[in-house]
């Protein structure tokens, strides 16, 4: 067993979850939660367990109550409409997220047209694409680039989501750059560094191995980039589970090798079950593969922090 490290939380989510821990202690249940608090299964699971309620939106949320914002981000029609209803909110979007909300309003504000990379539908995106939407162009993959139209071909720069793969966003802001030669890049790279770090570990990882497991739900961005980044790096299979009990022992006959890694909204005690459940099969033999180390960490929503304080 070769296991990825860094994996599992990054700090953003760490604080997500933390939040609504907080909130539930301090405030007491029930405590509402727009979307999924991070896109994990279990996570959300755990968390409805101890009293928070899970809506898709704040229309849903009785009037004055708590609402906790999602390590997503929202744009700010959902914080106009929070406030519509007297909402309290506690906004625990990832200081990273926010970063490129904040990117996106000041190239708005200088009338350049954004070309967003990311996926359609998803809640990050919809976010950033809140805070300028009559100048941000949606870019989902290769295959849009050819689509894509701008008022001024000399007025444009590229934002992305911060969980996509950093190889295909190369080659996308490459195929855009051949399209709009005057493409301006933003003030830092949007991709965060703990999707950048978990993505490095499990190339070097997929290397040796033939088969790559990566921890974390069909509906994580991070976690699906994983597995496409170990096939591309050369694992032989790869393959996205909830937790142990969606392995199949057919992944590993004729295996000698297994790499692990987990994304960026899974817990550490659903890669110690695999691992586990591993050991039974005769992987009991354990590598960890340290690529880099990180020691970021972000506050808790300052309305949370307040609240805390006074007691």
């Amino acid at each position: 067993m070769l296991v990825a490290k860094p994996r599992g939380y990054c700090a953003g989510v760490d604080r997500a979850v933390e939040a609504v821990e907080r909130a539930l202690e301090r405030y007491g249940a029930p405590i509402y939660v727009r979307k999924q608090i991070v896109h994990n299964t279990h996570v959300v699971k755990t968390l409805e367990s101890r009293g928070a309620v899970f809506v898709e939106e704040t229309e849903e949320v009785p009037e004055g109550a708590i609402v906790v914002f999602s390590a997503h981000g929202v744009s700010p029609a959902v914080h106009e409409q929070a406030a519509e209803r007297s909402l309290r909110t506690i906004d625990a979007t990832c200081p990273l997220v926010t970063k490129v909300h904040n990117e996106a309003k000041r190239f708005a504000a200088k009338d350049y047209d954004i070309l967003l990379i990311g996926h359609e539908g998803h809640e990050e995106v919809e976010g950033t694409a809140g805070e300028a939407p009559a100048h941000i162009r949606l870019v989902d993959g290769l295959d849009s680039v050819s689509g894509v139209q701008v008022r001024d071909p000399k007025r444009v720069v590229w934002l992305s989501q911060t969980t996509l793969s950093v190889d295909e966003t190369t080659e996308t802001v490459g195929r855009l750059r051949e399209r709009f030669p005057n493409l301006i890049d933003p003030p830092s790279d949007d991709i965060c560094y703990a999707t950048q770090n978990r993505q490095v570990a499990v190339k070097e990882i997929a290397a040796e191995s033939e088969l790559v497991i990566v921890v974390g739900s069909t509906n994580s961005s991070n976690s699906k980039r994983l597995v496409e980044v170990a096939l591309d790096a050369g694992a032989d299979a790869s393959y996205l589970v909830d937790d142990a009990s969606h392995i199949q022992d057919s992944w590993l006959e004729g295996v000698t090798t297994v790499g692990l890694s987990s994304g960026a909204s899974v817990p550490e005690e659903l890669v110690d079950g695999v691992l586990a459940h591993l050991a039974a099969r005769g992987f009991g033999e354990v590598r960890e593969v340290e690529s880099v180390q990180e020691s970021v960490r972000f506050a808790l929503p300052h309305e949370l922090r307040r609240d805390l304080r006074a007691g």
